[in-house]
């Protein structure tokens, strides 16, 4: 089938995030890909040097329009975030053609909604939050098995293993203080549909974000562009 037979609307929608959404929904339900939720997050430190790495993105939210990521707040991301809030984050889902590029502003997400997802986690990966201080040096592999052991003692698990899946009886792990969401407040998007020739179908939509209190914002409306592939 054609590239072309999927194209973005001659009349651009006036918000585009319900179609980054749909997006994001089709890439997970069809799984051409392990991780399909799977985004680029590109950060600056404070001088000016940018860096990226792979995250998960867990839902675009919209209304009101932002998406949710969770990661170790004391790690170069976030150790970069806190210096300079503003970040960018790329989707791109290879087999069905498409991507979605978005930029905004980064803030914490809510307490509550930190706890609720580690609480979601496989008990491994939380026994892992807790031993690893993320993007820290490290003497050996070793040690950090090591490390990974004393938080298993400390909480009353066996050492994770592929083979341990059941969570042993009446053992809590609570989420660490230095690891939660972060919400991306979005303020650009592009989204791009591969053509045939290189003649791709691009568009890109902005809008001003105000924080006018905690978690309380403002929007003005979207403004849409196409652009040349």
């Amino acid at each position: 089938m054609s590239l072309l037979a999927d194209r973005l609307p001659t009349v651009l929608p006036e918000d585009p995030l319900p179609t980054a959404k749909a997006w994001l929904a089709d890439a997970w339900e069809r799984r051409l890909q392990p991780n399909p939720n799977a985004m680029t997050l590109a950060t600056v430190d404070s001088s000016g040097r940018p860096s990226a790495r792979i995250v998960l993105c867990k839902e675009i939210v919209s209304p009101p329009g932002y998406l949710t990521f969770f990661t170790n707040y004391d790690s170069r991301k976030g150790r970069e975030l806190k210096a300079n809030s503003r970040a960018a984050v790329l989707l791109h889902w290879d087999h069905q053609h498409r991507q979605v590029r978005i930029e905004g502003r980064v803030v914490t997400a809510p307490a509550s909604d930190s706890d609720d997802y580690f609480a979601s986690r496989p008990w491994q990966r939380r026994i892992g939050a807790w031993a690893s201080a993320q993007s820290q040096p490290l003497a050996s592999q070793q040690a950090l098995q090591q490390l990974v052991a004393k938080t298993a003692q400390r909480f009353g698990t066996p050492v994770p293993t592929p083979e341990n899946d059941p969570l042993p009886v009446n053992v809590a792990i609570p989420r660490p203080p230095h690891w939660g969401g972060y919400r991306l407040w979005i303020d650009a998007v592009e989204l791009w549909v591969e053509g045939e020739s290189r003649i791709h179908d691009r568009a890109r939509w902005q809008r001003e974000v105000h924080e006018m209190r905690a978690d309380v914002w403002l929007f003005a409306a979207w403004s849409a562009t196409r652009l040349q592939p």
